[in-house]
């Protein structure tokens, strides 16, 4: 926590808080109106098209918020695209309040939801700049988990929110939109406080002005492997989340499912607290992350840490989540939030330690991007061999057997490391 003594951190982690926190507030409606509405009843297939239609079109945004993160004022980017969200969230609420459903409704919440492609990546490439080099493991266990638990929290206050504004005898889903627009407002005031300056991106005489860039946006993206080539521990482990996420991916969907259509079939009300409170579980389980990993990287290596999480999340999918119960799957909604979390954490600090800063804002929007391909990718396959309600042995045992491949070429590739956590940064290898 000593990092929070310092003003430019503390002011940029206010500005994550505010920021997720809000996201968290919006989803509640998102889910409400979209999958939860008594008038649907999704399958595999729908939620997959959901989360396809959502994810892969703004995915295309990463790499041109790459470059454009390496080259614009990256406090600009984090209160510009607050602000940009007020006014498309109080669109969107027109919308709910004129029941639009659709195609017109997705392009909204895909134009609602690609914002947030600059505001993540500005905020993991700007950190570096406010706390030292070997303060970044411990940053990144704050922070990521801090935005993440700011999220739970808004998904709990959104739920609130949207029972009380219907003892208002007001549209729920329509209140908590027009909440979550004003929160979005404060969250981009708060990016106001820290210098227009202080974030980045460094200053690069060589690198080419805003409009050739965009233009140029393949031939960056490529300069961006290129350098990622050239830093293994950042490239495994991006592969290694990017697996990672596309199993969790297919946990996701399978979870959803059962809470809607295997465990409460005939109750909307009672599917939605349950989700909720399974979500709440997996974010005790981020933040448990935030604690603990730290702690264990400062006695063994990050790399031995990653395998000991894969290999944790694989046992989970067989026990206790091949008991179908709701207390099995919040235990395994609770490590799997673990396990999630501590990954990201030491992928994170591998990205931000070994990518230089020219670099940095294109990386972590290719991070962006795998992140959301992987679990489109795990939906699409959820959508062929998931049934209806979620359940299945075998689907289990697969992803059970995923989690080990992945250990095991993660393993692989990093056979020659022995890097013991803060000293990796240390050495710089």
């Amino acid at each position: 926590m000593h990092l929070l003594r310092g003003q430019w951190f503390r002011r940029l982690f206010a500005v994550r808080v505010a920021s997720q926190f809000s996201d968290g507030v919006f989803q509640v409606a998102l889910a409400s109106y979209v999958i939860f509405s008594p008038q649907q009843q999704p399958s595999p297939t729908a939620i997959a098209a959901a989360l396809a239609t959502v994810l892969l079109p703004f995915s295309v945004l990463g790499p041109f918020a790459g470059v454009l993160l390496d080259r614009w004022s990256r406090r600009q980017v984090l209160a510009l695209a607050n602000f940009v969200r007020v006014g498309l969230l109080l669109l969107l609420a027109v919308g709910v309040a004129s029941d639009l459903r659709g195609p017109w409704l997705f392009l909204l919440i895909l134009v609602c939801l690609s914002v947030n492609r600059f505001l993540l990546a500005g905020l993991s490439a700007a950190l570096p700049h406010v706390v030292r080099r070997d303060e970044l493991i411990v940053a990144n266990a704050l922070t990521p988990t801090g935005g993440t638990l700011a999220f739970i929290l808004g998904l709990a206050s959104g739920t609130a929110l949207r029972i009380l504004w219907e003892l208002l005898e007001v549209d729920g889903d329509l209140g908590v939109l027009v909440t979550a627009a004003g929160l979005y407002a404060v969250a981009g005031a708060l990016a106001l406080r820290i210098p227009r300056d202080l974030l980045g991106p460094d200053f690069d005489p060589a690198r080419p002005a805003v409009r050739e860039a965009v233009r140029n946006v393949v031939r960056g993206m490529v300069e961006g492997l290129r350098h990622l080539r050239r830093r293994g521990p950042a490239a495994h482990g991006l592969i290694a989340i990017g697996a990672h996420r596309f199993f969790y991916g297919i946990s996701t969907v399978a979870l959803i499912l059962l809470y809607r259509n295997y465990f409460y079939p005939d109750d909307v009300d009672a599917a939605f607290n349950g989700l909720s409170i399974a979500v709440l579980v997996s974010g005790a389980g981020f933040v448990s992350a935030a604690v603990v990993t730290p702690l264990v990287t400062d006695r063994v290596s990050s790399r031995t840490w990653i395998l000991l999480l894969l290999g944790v999340a694989a046992a989970t999918q067989l026990f206790p989540g091949a008991l179908y119960t709701v207390p099995a799957l919040l235990v395994a909604s609770f490590v799997l939030g673990l396990a999630s979390q501590g990954i990201k954490i030491c992928v994170d600090t591998f990205v931000q330690a070994y990518v230089d800063d020219a670099y940095r804002g294109r990386v972590f929007s290719l991070y962006d991007v795998i992140f959301n391909v992987a679990f489109v990718a795990a939906a699409a396959v959820a959508a062929v061999v998931l049934p209806p309600n979620g359940k299945s042995y075998p689907v289990l045992a697969a992803v059970a057997l995923g989690y080990v491949g992945t250990a095991l070429v993660y393993a692989w590739l990093t056979r020659d490391r022995t890097l013991r956590g803060g000293s990796i940064l240390a050495r710089g290898r």
